[in-house]
């Protein structure tokens, strides 16, 4: 079905799914961002995959040097040129995450909030691509939600539903931690074991966090 973040959730419609009304949505959103900008110390050049429209870099511009994300929607990134312009030190590029060729680049390179499914195709590019894309001694994050999350998250699709912004949800369809829309949508995660596979074909060191009960982050540093 082509990548649905392209082609219908996207700029506008993106940017409803995140203002959410549910407080332990809103907290889940919070707490992941945090955790990564308390590793910060401002000097630090900065990529985030699947950026969007900026959500996440508005929030880290005053704890990094230089942010730039990628996301493959053009709609999503003339948004977020409006959006950022608060934030000079943040730049968005159209650009598939897939076919991202910097090379020792980036300190810190991000793929948030679900970000590895969401970008579809082989987790295992992108994992290959960000490490890539790190100076010696860089760090990247790769964030999935805790099976501790199911409820929450389930009544945040469902409110996304509820607003026209996703299919309906086909609940017959919908357990064990993938969410099955109508419309042919699916959202997926990875599980603890899927993450330890991408550390292991990394190459780098790497460790599993739990943040808040709601996201597993894998996070990999790049040989100095």
């Amino acid at each position: 079905m082509g990548n649905y973040y392209a082609s219908k959730l996207n700029a506008m419609d993106l940017f409803q799914v995140y203002e959410t009304g549910i407080p332990r949505v809103k907290q889940y959103l919070d707490a992941e961002i945090e955790f990564v900008s308390r590793g910060l110390k401002g000097k630090e050049r900065l990529l985030e995959l699947g950026a969007g429209y900026g959500r996440i870099l508005e929030r880290l511009a005053p704890r990094a040097a230089e942010l730039v994300g990628v996301d493959i929607s053009g709609d999503n990134v003339r948004f977020g040129c409006e959006y950022l312009k608060g934030a000079p030190n943040c730049h968005l590029v159209v650009m598939d995450a897939h076919f991202i060729e910097f090379e020792s680049e980036f300190d810190v390179v991000l793929c948030l909030q679900n970000g590895l499914s969401a970008v579809k195709g082989d987790p295992g590019n992108i994992v290959r691509r960000s490490v890539r894309a790190l100076v010696p001694g860089g760090r990247a994050f790769f964030s999935t939600y805790s099976e501790n999350f199911w409820e929450h998250r389930l009544a945040w699709f469902m409110e996304q539903a509820g607003k026209g912004l996703l299919g309906e949800i086909d609940m017959e369809k919908t357990r064990d931690g993938k969410i099955v829309c109508k419309d042919g949508f699916t959202a997926t995660t990875f599980l603890p074991e899927d993450l330890e596979r991408l550390g292991r074909l990394s190459g780098c060191e790497f460790r599993i966090d739990e943040v808040d009960s709601s996201s597993l982050l894998l996070i990999l540093e790049k040989p100095a």
